[in-house]
């Protein structure tokens, strides 16, 4: 798992740093993978995002919530599917 970063796509307001584990298919803009959340309130599954990754690489991208993963703990962890719609710059 890497470290990275969570920005509002729309202002690129920091949100939140988060642990990712991502996956690319052959084309550079599909990728996907799971993100978590360590302390952090709840992500809105309306917005749009860009994360940031460890070797400061961009994308776009959008959540999903995994309400089927069962992580507790304190503080609070949240897990997300995470799907890419650009590629990493």
């Amino acid at each position: 798992m890497g470290t990275g970063k969570l920005y509002r796509f729309s202002d690129d307001q920091f949100v939140a740093n988060v642990e990712y584990q991502l996956f690319h298919h052959e084309a550079a803009t599909n990728w996907w993978g799971e993100i978590s959340t360590i302390g952090s309130p709840p992500l809105s599954e309306d917005d749009r995002y860009i994360i940031e990754l460890e070797d400061k690489r961009r994308s776009g991208c959008y959540l999903k919530k995994r309400v089927n993963r069962a992580v507790s703990g304190v503080p609070p962890r949240y897990v997300y599917h995470v799907t890419g719609f650009g590629p990493f710059e």
